[in-house]
C-alpha cells in the first residue's frame, strides 16, 4: 500500500484534541487494510515526527433511521479504521495549518 493511501484524514473532536494536549496522541482515520507499520511510516513521512506507539481499532458502522414525508428511511453509516498515534516527547503535529 502506498504511503499516500494510508492516511485518510485526521479526526478533530474534543476528545482527540484533549489527548493531543495531554498525551501527545493524535487520531487519524486510516485505510481498512493498513497495518501499524504502514501507519507509523506514513505519519513520520507526512509530518516529520518520530512515532512512539500506534494503536488501531475498527469502528463499526451504525444504523441510522430518520422520519421524512415518505416515512421512515433506514440506512447504515460505513465502518472505518481509526489509528491513535503517539509521538515522541517534545514533538507536535500541526493539524490546523493552512499550507496547501
Amino acid at each position: 500500500m502506498r504511503t499516500s493511501e494510508v492516511l485518510v484524514k485526521p479526526i478533530l473532536t474534543e476528545k482527540a484534541n484533549g489527548q493531543q494536549e495531554s498525551l501527545r496522541r493524535y487520531a487519524f482515520k486510516v485505510a481498512r487494510k493498513a497495518n501499524k507499520l504502514e501507519i507509523k511510516n506514513a505519519v513520520e513521512a507526512f509530518y516529520g515526527v518520530n512515532v512512539v506507539d500506534v494503536n488501531t481499532s475498527v469502528v463499526p458502522g451504525k444504523n441510522k433511521t430518520r422520519y421524512t414525508k415518505k416515512g421512515f428511511v433506514q440506512g447504515q453509516k460505513p465502518a472505518y479504521k481509526k489509528a491513535l498515534v503517539t509521538v515522541a516527547e517534545g514533538e507536535t503535529i500541526d493539524l490546523y495549518s493552512n499550507s496547501l
